[in-house]
């Protein structure tokens, strides 16, 4: 059974974008590894920015440094 874990942050993103999600990714294991999309199993964590950090920074910080350049 096929489990797989999308973690995205929490900025917004629609219903119908985590359908597609969910779709997409059922539909890539069917395709290429050949598993029924009936075993399939789609998580999709939302982590906060300030729970989400990069380059030692919070996505909030990294981003506010990064527009400058």
């Amino acid at each position: 059974m096929p489990y797989v874990n999308i973690r995205i942050t929490r900025e917004g993103t629609t219903r119908e974008q985590k359908e597609q999600l969910i779709k997409g990714a059922t539909q890539l294991l069917q395709e290429v590894l050949g598993k029924p999309p009936s075993t399939t199993v789609v998580v999709i964590d939302e982590v906060d920015v300030d729970n989400w950090g990069m380059c030692g920074d919070t996505i909030t910080v990294y981003r506010q440094k990064n527009l400058n350049k």
